[in-house]
């Protein structure tokens, strides 16, 4: 999430526009299991599917004994299937039609070589037709899913062309092991704050908490300084920096999460080499202000690197082993398709190393769809995480409900779509009416400002201080 300085975009959505993205009705089609020699074809394969959506993508092979200079891929859904995002290719869209064409930075397929996009669709079928550069595309079965990419594209700038492709290492299904807790409800409303605004004592979190009318907060962000943990590398919370402020807050009745990681600086997973380093800095955290919640916040590098990410996993395990009763959640980016395979990985990380997880928290921000409603699409996104954290852990959509947060920015977004403040009535009342776990926004101090002017202090809308505020304390679980 935005940090002091302005946000690196969710990275699935700023690959969106990078291929100069857009929402269709189609996507892929039917499926060539063999490449013929001397032609060209594409086949297709899913890499996931939640069941109210899938990530999927064309494999175009080069068989001819030539370079082939720029590729065409036009191909249909059904209509019970739509197209989300998707990277690697430019898209168009006509009707039930889609043409995909090759990216400007790969325009040639070497003789003997493929290329390949991939995508998201929301909800579900296979597709029906395909032509490549005007010919059939081949025929054959469609091949079978059998891996979860860990990887998506990680451009943040929406002008700059995704570098990274989905690999597929990881199983696509997860049989369901334990069934988790849900949330306590001891926090259920808890705005992010940058701490580094607060920093020099102009304001407080009891000013924020009295003039919004919320009680509690997620502290943003305590990355590390070397293998040592930091508020955003410049105060060691040993030092107990905010503690006096986070006093303030439990003594008005709230409590506040500890959020590690963020968009900027280096999360302590990466910085730190062995799972006992680690767990001692989280230790260090949470004795310093005796915490009960914690936060991890997992976007850019970090979501996709699977040496960190089992790292954390094994020594968050650990430290609620340490620390019964410690509520760990994972602020993960999203699309309103779901989590993105990535972040599929993490919760699945996470669970099967024995983190008694309470959230998972997403960043309904960013989704490089400015033309659309950014408050149905944080819904979207809750129901979408519902149905994988459901399929995940084998519960109910009622505790699947209870086990995702979300949190969306305020205002005008970093891909300059808008959540406006009918936006946050909508979502604040799909949010009660299915009983999720946790609501939370970036950020505290933009909504105080109510201004216009750069994203990280202010929301560029029209509104009054701590009106968004004020819609989000109206959650109750």
């Amino acid at each position: 999430m935005q940090r002091s300085r302005l946000r690196l975009a969710i990275y699935a959505s700023a690959a969106v526009l990078a291929v100069g993205g857009g929402v269709g009705a189609a996507v892929a089609a039917t499926n060539p299991s063999t490449t013929a020699a001397g032609v060209l074809t594409a086949t297709f394969t899913k890499d996931s599917d939640w069941g109210s959506g899938y990530q999927a993508k064309y494999t175009i092979k080069n068989g001819t004994g030539t370079a082939v200079n720029g590729w065409q891929l036009a191909f249909g859904l059904p209509s019970t299937a739509k197209l989300g995002s998707f990277w690697d290719a430019t898209v168009t869209v006509s009707g039930s039609t889609a043409t995909a064409k090759n990216p400007s930075w790969a325009a040639t397929i070497p003789a003997g070589g493929s290329a390949e996009f991939g995508f998201i669709v929301a909800g579900s079928g296979n597709p029906t037709t395909c032509t490549l550069n005007g010919a059939s595309c081949g025929g054959g079965a469609t091949t079978a899913p059998t891996t979860v990419p860990t990887t998506r594209p990680t451009t943040a700038a929406p002008t700059t062309a995704p570098t990274t492709k989905p690999p597929t290492t990881a199983p696509t299904t997860v049989p369901p092991t334990t069934t988790p807790p849900s949330s306590d409800g001891g926090v259920l409303v808890a705005p992010y704050v940058d701490m580094g605004l607060l920093s020099n004592g102009s304001t407080t979190l009891a000013q924020l908490g009295t003039s919004g009318n919320v009680k509690s907060f997620s502290l943003a962000f305590v990355t590390s300084a070397g293998c040592k943990a930091s508020w955003f590398n410049a105060f060691d919370p040993r030092q107990k920096q905010f503690a006096d402020q986070i006093a303030a807050v439990r003594a008005a009745g709230g409590d506040v999460k500890v959020s590690f990681g963020g968009a900027t600086g280096i999360e302590l997973a990466q910085a730190c080499t062995s799972v006992a380093t680690l767990q001692a800095e989280y230790q260090a955290v949470v004795t310093a202000y005796n915490l009960k919640y914690i936060d991890l916040d997992i976007e850019g590098a970090a979501v996709a690197d699977p040496t960190t990410i089992a790292r954390r996993s094994t020594a968050l395990a650990a430290l609620q082993k340490a620390n019964p009763g410690l509520k760990i959640s994972l602020t993960l980016p999203v699309l309103p398709e779901g989590l993105t395979a990535d972040g599929v990985n993490v919760v699945k990380s996470a669970k099967d190393a024995g983190v008694n997880l309470d959230l998972v928290n997403i960043m309904a921000m960013d989704y490089g769809r400015s033309g659309q409603d950014y408050g149905d699409l944080a819904i979207q996104a809750v129901k979408s995480t519902k149905d994988q954290i459901k399929q995940l852990y084998g519960n109910s959509d009622a505790a699947a409900f209870r086990m995702v947060g979300v949190t969306p920015m305020l205002g005008v977004n970093d891909d300059n779509g808008k959540f406006l403040q009918s936006d946050a009535r909508d979502l604040i009342a799909f949010a009660n009416a299915n009983h999720i776990g946790f609501v939370s926004y970036w950020e505290a101090n933009r909504d105080k400002n109510a201004c216009q002017g750069a994203l990280f202090q202010c929301t560029n809308v029209t509104q009054t201080p701590f009106e968004f505020s004020k819609i989000f304390a109206g959650f109750t679980g």
